[in-house]
């Protein structure tokens, strides 16, 4: 029994610390973060892309997730520069959940139903417990689905 218990304390502890854009801020966060997710929490999508620009923080998978969910949500959307920074982020850190559940929202949003079903594969793996990201990418796979 001890030892399952410490082979599951190990895998919790592998899980790493990405987060989404909707993630509540830690106090050793870097200032650019903070402020960038209060504004997307805000919905001011313009003003998030320029602090994220500005700190320019280009080998940091959230920043490049934080700037991918920006520019999808900015009216009217970027979605090629959205998937630009998808891309970067899960270069960066292959398993950022937050990332893989937003690319994976985009490929529903361009009718690439395969791809959105690959990131959810990926995030039911990065997810070993679940997660809530892996819950929204399924949910909206499955509404996808249901249009169709």
């Amino acid at each position: 029994m001890r030892k399952i218990l410490l082979v599951a304390l190990f895998c919790i502890s592998m899980v790493g610390p990405s987060q989404a854009a909707d993630t509540a801020p830690i106090k050793s966060d870097p200032v650019w973060l903070t402020e960038s997710r209060a504004s997307i929490k805000a919905e001011k999508y313009d003003l998030a892309i320029k602090q994220l620009q500005a700190a320019n923080e280009t080998n940091s998978a959230d920043w490049n997730n934080l700037l991918g969910y920006s520019l999808r949500k900015k009216q009217p959307p970027d979605l090629v520069g959205a998937e630009k920074y998808y891309q970067a982020a899960l270069k960066i850190d292959p398993n950022h959940r937050g990332a893989l559940e937003y690319y994976g929202k985009l490929k529903l949003i361009n009718n690439d139903l395969a791809g959105a079903e690959a990131l959810l594969a990926r995030l039911d793996k990065a997810c070993t417990f679940g997660c809530e990201e892996y819950s929204d990418l399924k949910e909206a796979v499955q509404k996808y689905k249901s249009k169709k």
